[in-house]
């Protein structure tokens, strides 16, 4: 499946700039709410940047929605919603922007439910050196249970290695990185908790 097609396909870039409008807030007060500059505002929102989820996470709280606004088609009022394969998003490919290297993907597991305290979602991590690495950081916890592959989780000055089964819960305001090991893609399931 192509990324950026799928992007495309999400309108993204086109749901935060509608919603960024209806609420009348010019892109530099989204910027100051988000730590983001505006040039990457605009281009998120013309859909020439791919945002990681940490990006996507401060935009959706600058707005005053959660971050499963911006991957359902429509509004959901159920107290229970399921999201067949078929129908989960897979949308962002995290590029580093130095050497040009693959980061991950994800893909929203439960875009379709409102008014929801978690995001969870099944993450692929790419294989890629220590040096390359992007940290990031939001408010907020996060729990990982790690299915396939090993991967090296890297946090303050530690890096923790997790095996196949293993999980890990963190304070996901203190910058935070990933890449798998063994020149291999890992998967998890991550669960993303953000504070109001």
């Amino acid at each position: 499946m192509n990324v950026d097609l799928e992007v495309r396909r999400l309108k993204l870039g086109e749901k935060i700039k509608d919603l960024r409008l209806q609420k009348r807030y010019p892109l530099r007060q989204v910027a100051g709410k988000t730590g983001l500059s505006i040039a990457l505002l605009s281009q998120i929102e013309n859909n020439a940047v791919s945002p990681p989820v940490a990006t996507m996470l401060r935009i959706a709280r600058a707005l005053d929605v959660n971050i499963g606004y911006f991957f359902r088609e429509e509004e959901s009022r159920e107290k229970a919603v399921v999201v067949r394969k078929n129908e989960r998003k897979k949308t962002f490919r995290r590029m580093h922007a130095q050497h040009g290297e693959g980061g991950y993907t994800y893909e929203a597991l439960a875009y379709t439910k409102n008014a929801k305290h978690m995001e969870p979602f099944l993450v692929e991590f790419e294989a890629k050196k220590k040096e390359e690495l992007t940290f990031l950081n939001h408010r907020g916890e996060e729990f990982l249970f790690l299915f396939r592959g090993r991967l090296a989780f890297h946090y303050n000055q530690d890096e923790i290695v997790l095996d196949s089964g293993d999980s890990l819960y963190f304070d996901s305001g203190v910058p935070h990185a990933f890449r798998a090991l063994k020149g291999k893609k890992a998967q998890a399931i991550v669960m993303v908790y953000t504070e109001e």
